[in-house]
């Protein structure tokens, strides 16, 4: 797969697939959610999050009064179809394009979420480099939620094969920079009515 063109494989997806028609869809995100009131995170911290697409965190954000809320996604369709569904309210989002795997921010955050966007990161330099990525760009005491597919989750998405995760593989590969905080293991009911199984765990920046 040296060949594949991963911009255009989510571009296609976004243009040919309703948000309801996706796997991932959630109408409340309350995994993630949960997450950001068990951590009290403030209404006004820098929060991004990661290969959120056209997710529905972000409305669930806004309407609790998050003020300072950014979106990262490789498809610019996803995010077009996300800001258009918030109409007016996307003035209120900083939304960025970009591969999670080379992604450069100009300012650091203090809570970064990513559900499903790390487990497509197959390639040790991607993954090395996402990772770099994370703890140069969050503040200190920072706090990082990421939520995988488990080891008895699927092994492929939209057509792409992923990366598994157990609780202790991600730990470990996390240990160097990260303060594991706490695991849950999680059934993603998807609309055709199967069980897709994550691990969703949160770090703390090491001081």
């Amino acid at each position: 797969m040296t060949d594949f063109d991963r911009k255009k494989h989510w571009e296609t997806i976004y243009q040919t697939k309703q948000l309801e028609d996706v796997s991932w869809y959630q109408p409340t995100p309350e995994t993630s959610l949960q997450f950001i009131a068990d951590f009290k995170i403030p209404k006004n911290a820098k929060i991004i999050d990661v290969g959120g697409g056209d997710s529905l965190l972000i409305d669930h954000l806004l309407d609790l009064g998050f003020t300072n809320l950014t979106v990262l996604d490789i498809s610019q369709a996803a995010l077009e179809r996300a800001k258009k569904r918030l109409g007016k309210r996307a003035e209120l989002v900083t939304w960025i394009v970009a591969d999670a795997a080379n992604f450069q921010p100009s300012k650091k955050y203090d809570f970064w979420h990513d559900r499903a966007a790390f487990h497509f990161l197959t390639d040790e330099a991607d993954i090395a480099n996402y990772l770099t990525t994370v703890e140069q760009s969050l503040n200190t005491e920072g706090i990082f939620v990421l939520g995988t597919f488990s080891e008895n989750g699927p092994t492929k998405c939209s057509g792409i094969e992923i990366k598994q995760y157990s609780e202790k593989a991600m730990h470990e590969r996390l240990s160097m920079n990260f303060e594991k905080i706490k695991c849950i293991v999680v059934d993603h009911l998807t609309p055709s009515d199967k069980i897709q199984n994550f691990v969703f765990c949160s770090f703390k920046k090491q001081s």
